[in-house]
């Protein structure tokens, strides 16, 4: 009977632990000249495998458009490695393109192929934000000595008198509007037929940039564009008129 328990014991401790070892191990990237592209959680995230020992420099270029406008933005620290990583921690608003440029020592080089980043699947995105998940950012900012209006945060001195609370009426556009990983969704599935453009703003008025022609029915922008968390103001246009007009909220603190 002591050595059932004992054998069962065993089996259990065993198979909890090839799981768990199981779960860490990373998949394989493509090898050169495939790669993968991956949105993540403040970065977009480059990896491959390089069979290449005689290489001077490996850089990263980046394109809107897929074909033109090309530009390194990056060099590999170890372009001898052969399991490479590569973070772009400031992606371009709208689709983001990569390809990888590779100079050998005899003076040759090559390209990889292009590829277009894409969600990373292992993050849940799915969740979108709703006023109950923005409330709680702003009560925490409100501690700080911030007062969030309508979308507007304005900062009060702590020594004058506590303005009035006021209730916010929020809600997530279906457009455009920030998921669980703290990332902002553009989503107009007849972009392909009807040009669309969006511009976005600072809560006070202020521009911060634009996306002059929305090609594809569903885009991320990942939220390290934005430069901080709280409200941003937007305006979609619809060939060059006004489609809608609204806000969004980019957490802090945000969820994978």
């Amino acid at each position: 009977m002591k050595q059932l328990s004992r054998f069962i014991l065993f089996v259990v401790f065993f198979t909890a632990s090839f799981f768990s070892v199981k779960a860490q191990i990373q998949p394989t990237p493509p090898v050169l000249p495939e790669f993968s592209a991956l949105i993540k959680t403040g970065k977009i995230q480059l990896d491959f495998i390089s069979g290449f020992r005689d290489v001077k420099f490996i850089g990263v270029q980046r394109s809107l458009d897929s074909v033109l406008n090309f530009s390194t933005i990056g060099l590999v620290n170890n372009p001898t490695d052969m399991r490479i990583s590569y973070q772009d921690l400031k992606p371009l608003p709208g689709s983001n393109y990569y390809r990888i440029f590779i100079q050998f020592n005899n003076g040759r080089y090559m390209f990889s192929k292009i590829m277009l980043a894409v969600p990373d699947s292992t993050i849940d995105d799915s969740k979108k934000l709703q006023l109950a998940d923005v409330k709680d950012a702003i009560a925490a900012a409100k501690e700080a000595g911030v007062t969030i209006t309508n979308g507007v945060a304005t900062t009060t001195s702590p020594t004058k008198e506590k303005p009035k609370e006021e209730k916010i009426v929020w809600h997530p556009s279906n457009y455009i509007y920030t998921t669980a990983d703290g990332n902002v969704n553009i989503k107009l599935p007849d972009a392909a037929d009807k040009k669309y453009s969006v511009k976005f703003y600072e809560p006070d008025g202020s521009f911060l940039f634009e996306i002059r022609e929305v090609k594809e029915p569903f885009l991320i922008l990942e939220k390290a564009i934005f430069l901080h968390s709280g409200w941003f103001n937007f305006e979609i246009y619809q060939d060059g008129k006004s489609y809608e007009k609204w806000n969004l909220y980019i957490p802090l603190s945000y969820r994978n």
